[in-house]
């Protein structure tokens, strides 16, 4: 019974992080198409003498560069493989420490 559970929650994990890339897919595909359309209507408006879609884009931006950070669970300095060296240097120099009683 435990091992179907773990079978279960494995499955609803996964399902759960297959939806939500493709939500962050789907959101990066509206972001590139309606920025492109404010692009459009800036040229079309004022030849971009003043580029006021990249005000959107940037601000849209952010929020795309967060959902992928949280999508991808990607942390540039403080992640779980920074957490696991962090550890192992520590206990090393621990080691080191104990060893060298000067």
């Amino acid at each position: 019974m435990e091992i179907e559970n773990n079978k279960d929650s494995k499955y609803f994990k996964a399902k759960r992080r297959v939806a939500e890339i493709k939500k962050f897919y789907s959101s990066l595909m509206f972001y590139v198409i309606f920025i492109a359309a404010l692009a459009g209507l800036n040229y079309y408006v004022n030849e971009l003498r003043h580029p006021w879609f990249l005000w959107a884009a940037f601000g849209w931006g952010i929020g795309i560069f967060f959902q992928a950070i949280k999508v991808f669970q990607w942390t540039p300095f403080i992640g779980k493989d920074w957490e696991d060296r962090k550890m192992k240097q520590f206990m090393e120099e621990e080691e080191r420490n104990n060893n060298n009683p000067n």
